[in-house]
């Protein structure tokens, strides 16, 4: 029998949903930047390079863009494919060790597309818990079993591999992991995938350009850029400074998200602006090392800034490092005093963290000066004399 509904109203739980949130402190504002910008030195996004505005890159993609026009037109299966993007599918794959590429018009979608065709009701996926959202939401999209191991844990990994009823299995993780910053175990991972049959998916996304020699990743640095068994996912928004992501593997894996990844075939492509600039981008990095050089060591220097104030700080594998603060409101108290020193840093608050687990998450830059790193260290110390944290000085 059908039952007619009584909603009068079907925005109503929508409206309820944020008065709920917004008691909680859980609601989000979108920020435009402008185009002159804030006044603040960035140590949230993610340029770590500083290539997003050189200007050699920003010339390729405007040149690009009065070449090929504004958009790609398409799908990568119809008008959407340009030589531009074939030259970057070559350059990545040779840049990374890897035996092919393939570009799509975001990293989320790259992640997306490589789980969801390699996974399927007879592959487990086994991810790791603090795993970027597209592996995750890739898991949920899929007729997969997935199981979730404890962060880093290997020997969960090998448990998980050991123990499955199904034929084919999947061990995903980031290379470098985006809240924390830390490294994943991989030439351990790999041995285990290896002795049990599993493919390897692992998200670049937080190692490229910082990461291995002349930033070719953690994977290449791990010794494993050209295992066949290795996938890899990365994102042309980081350190290459432009947008979009690609999937690099085996030339099965590649075709597979040809014919298969409906994430590549269903999406307009990346925009070949952006294809020039990541194209650009990539030969400027492979040119010039003393980049990744540069940025490993200004996180180090802004970790050891926050340790001396006496702070909880990860430890930077890359570019990435987390002050723990504990309590939202102390965390939006320390994001402040970071602006009131100038300076623009992540903020992570429930429900993006758990309740007392709130921080302030910062990303070096290769562009960093010394002065900006000094400015840093006093609001260290300031954010330290606010929660009351005794300074190692």
């Amino acid at each position: 029998m059908h039952v007619r509904s009584t909603v009068t109203d079907p925005l109503q739980r929508l409206r309820d949903a944020y008065s709920v949130r917004t008691v909680s402190g859980h609601t989000r504002r979108l920020r435009p930047r402008t185009a002159t910008g804030d006044g603040l030195v960035d140590l949230a996004g993610s340029d770590y390079l500083g290539l997003s505005a050189d200007e050699r890159v920003v010339s390729a993609a405007a040149a690009s863009a009065l070449t090929w026009g504004a958009g790609s037109t398409g799908s990568r299966l119809v008008t959407g494919t340009t030589v531009l993007h074939a030259d970057l599918e070559a350059a990545l794959a040779r840049f990374c060790g890897a035996p092919d590429a393939l570009v799509f018009s975001s990293d989320y979608l790259a992640g997306l597309a490589a789980v969801a065709a390699l996974g399927g009701p007879d592959v487990l996926l086994v991810s790791d818990a603090v795993n970027h959202a597209s592996f995750v939401d890739a898991c949920r999209l899929t007729r997969s079993r997935v199981t979730v191991t404890p962060h880093r844990d290997v020997a969960a990994v090998e448990r998980a591999l050991a123990a499955r009823p199904e034929e084919h299995a999947v061990v995903l993780t980031d290379a470098l992991f985006g809240v924390d910053g830390d490294l994943a175990p991989l030439p351990e991972l790999h041995g285990v995938c290896r002795r049990s049959g599993a493919l390897l998916v692992v998200n670049e996304a937080h190692a490229l350009g910082v990461v291995g020699d002349r930033g070719r990743g953690a994977v290449y640095a791990a010794g494993l850029a050209g295992e066949p068994d290795v996938v890899r996912t990365l994102t042309l928004a980081t350190s290459l400074g432009s947008q979009g992501g690609a999937v690099l593997g085996a030339p099965e894996v590649i075709q597979e998200l040809i014919d298969r990844g409906r994430p590549f075939a269903f999406d307009t492509g990346l925009a070949p602006a952006s294809a020039a600039a990541a194209l650009t981008a990539l030969r400027i990095l492979s040119s010039t090392p003393e980049l990744v050089a540069a940025v490993r060591a200004r996180a180090s220097e802004l970790a050891w800034a926050a340790r001396s104030a006496g702070l909880l700080v990860t430890r930077p594998d890359g570019a990435v490092l987390t002050v723990r603060i504990g309590e939202a409101e102390d965390a939006l108290h320390a994001h402040q005093i970071f602006a009131e020193f100038g300076f623009e840093v992540g903020c992570l608050r429930p429900p993006t963290v758990p309740d007392g687990h709130a921080c302030l998450r910062l990303t070096a830059k290769a562009t960093l000066s010394d002065a900006d790193v000094a400015r840093a260290a006093r609001a260290f110390t300031a954010v330290s004399r606010s929660l009351g944290t005794p300074s190692r000085h």
